[in-house]
């Protein structure tokens, strides 16, 4: 089943698996994202599914030619599994669950999980056209085939499907709209308020009722949120220098010298993020890139250096469009006007939220910046705006720190503005560190989602800088990474003693990265209400989201991209 999905894809102008014809005729967008763009996400249903097909799998049993097969209508019985048989005429490829039958005459049988639906003739049409187009294949070969099973696991049902003239007729149709639809540059809309798409493994990724709000704006619309507000799967962090990574198994073992000191499933890991001299086995690295979780790599200090990953995400046509609109001033000043807007607004919250006393001149000001940012005549006009509205909010970002510890603590936090490469005093320290991480966040969702990293809209190319992941972070810092330093130094969580101060620049120790990693997590953890779609996700949740809205907007599904502004 995965070797007939992994193998698709150059084969679709000619031969078309039968599963693909049965996710056409379920659900075109979910024939284009999976077997076109190369988009897949399991689910508890197609692990399941998977589990099922274990066994018939297996080849085994053997299969006469129809020649020899014509005279021998009283000879042995024919039960074999895991049949591969493909039919040049018809351009369709499939392998067969299990084959039965006597002599020429065979019967096709098709396993599905779960059990079989209380309708008329006790199977969907999908199902029923991918039986069918095996059958086309059995004839085109040689067989006689007129009569096929699904045998559903769950009900222990053989559920009989009459290869009739409109069934066969609706089969060679739909692998008529498929070819057609393959052809395409633009994904089929999705389907509306469809009861398909809760059970869907690809709907975090088709988004079907937010485009169709961005498309066609309804405010009395529900949005349901159709896949977890969570992530099980979290990133590991390995700071501790000389330690080792490998696997065994479905873990991933980390040792020192002594032996192993923990072990993780793999399953349950989003990213290994490793700091300074940290080993990562040949073995773990082939079976991270095998499972697509990225290798993110930090020196010791903190610096975020870059990623190993696997191969890159097939979704070529997204990348079209992104470099597309890459080369269009208009359309990249448009989204970098946004970008640049919700950040300056998204500061202007922080500062409203927290100041003690809410200086409304300032708010005013910021106010101001946004609206300009929104009117910027070019990029760099806008840089200017984005420079003097972060100078008014850093200038006030030392009133929303207070420090519960000591005085001397109260000193070392004393922040007078933004600085970098290297930072020099504690807080300055803390921002980049915290920016370090929501790049390698905003860079491995964009990987995943299939975005060229280094080339973005706002932020320009430069080498080695993932402009596109500072350009997404942009809407983010306040709310995420700023949020995250003022929670650790006003809940006391890091002090004075936990910066280390060489030659006029600050770092912090690896304890007080420990602790501060452990609140950025607990700050993606949280669950935030969506301000457009309503429903609460986790911001981890809510990056992936804005990221595959930004793909949908590049490709034409929506109007503009819709960035995040807290309220």
């Amino acid at each position: 089943m995965d070797q007939e999905r992994d193998d698709s894809f150059e084969a679709v102008p000619h031969l078309v698996p039968a599963r693909m014809l049965n996710e056409f005729a379920y659900c075109p967008r979910l024939f284009y994202l999976e077997w076109v763009l190369q988009e897949f996400e399991d689910n508890p249903d197609t692990l399941d599914g998977r589990q099922v097909h274990r066994r018939v799998d297996q080849p085994s049993g053997d299969v006469p030619d129809p020649p020899e097969a014509a005279g021998e209508s009283d000879g042995e019985a024919i039960h074999a599994r895991s049949v591969l048989l493909s039919s040049e005429r018809l351009g369709l490829i499939a392998r067969i669950d299990v084959l039965e039958g006597d002599g020429q005459r065979v019967t096709p049988v098709d396993y599905k999980r779960g059990r079989s639906p209380d309708i008329p003739g006790g199977a969907w049409e999908p199902e029923k056209v991918q039986l069918c187009a095996q059958a086309l294949i059995l004839r085109d070969n040689g067989y006689e085939c007129s009569t096929g099973i699904i045998y559903y696991v769950q009900s222990k049902q053989r559920i009989p499907v009459q290869f009739d003239e409109p069934l066969v007729t609706r089969t060679l149709d739909l692998l008529k709209q498929l070819r057609n639809v393959a052809r395409e540059e633009s994904v089929p809309p999705p389907l509306e308020d469809s009861p398909k798409c809760p059970r869907c493994s690809l709907v975090g990724i088709c988004l079907p009722d937010e485009v169709h709000l961005l498309a066609e704006p309804e405010p009395a619309k529900e949005v349901r949120r159709l896949f977890p507000a969570r992530d099980d799967a979290l990133p590991v962090y390995i700071q501790q220098q000389g330690l080792t990574v490998g696997k065994s198994g479905d873990l991933l073992q980390i040792r020192d010298r002594a032996g192993v000191i923990n072990e993780i499933r793999l399953m349950d890991i989003s990213q290994l993020c490793v700091f300074g001299n940290v080993q990562v086995t040949a073995q773990a690295i082939r079976e991270l890139l095998a499972r697509n979780i990225p290798i993110c790599h930090f020196s010791y200090g903190g610096w975020f250096y870059g990623i190993t990953h696997g191969m890159n995400h097939r979704n070529v046509l997204l990348r079209l469009f992104q470099y597309q609109a890459s080369v269009n001033p208009d359309q990249s000043l448009e989204l970098a006007r946004r970008f640049v807007r919700v950040k300056i607004q998204n500061s202007r919250t922080i500062l409203r939220r927290n100041l003690e006393v809410v200086d409304d001149n300032v708010l005013e000001e910021l106010r101001r910046f946004a609206v300009k940012a929104e009117q910027a005549s070019s990029l760099d006009e806008l840089l200017g705006i984005e420079g003097i509205a972060a100078r008014i909010y850093f200038s006030h970002f030392r009133e929303l720190l207070r420090p519960r510890n000591t005085q001397d603590s109260g000193l070392a936090f004393d922040f007078k503005s933004r600085n970098r490469r290297p930072p020099r005093d504690p807080v300055n320290a803390l921002l980049s560190f915290c920016y370090a991480l929501l790049v390698k966040d905003v860079t491995t969702i964009l990987m995943s989602v299939g975005f060229d990293p280094y080339l973005g809209f706002f932020h320009q190319p430069r080498y080695g800088r993932p402009a596109l992941a500072l350009d997404v972070i942009e809407e983010f810092r306040p709310i995420i990474a700023d949020s995250v330093v003022l929670s650790v130094v006003n809940n006391g969580e890091v002090g004075a003693g936990d910066f280390v101060r060489r030659a006029g620049s600050v770092a912090m120790t690896s304890s007080a990265r420990r602790r501060v990693i452990d609140a950025y997590e607990r700050r993606m953890d949280m669950l935030v209400s969506h301000p457009i779609f309503g429903y609460r996700v986790s911001y981890r949740r809510i990056l992936e989201i804005q990221v595959r809205l930004l793909g949908r907007y590049l490709a034409g599904e929506i109007g503009e991209y819709p960035a995040f502004r807290t309220r």
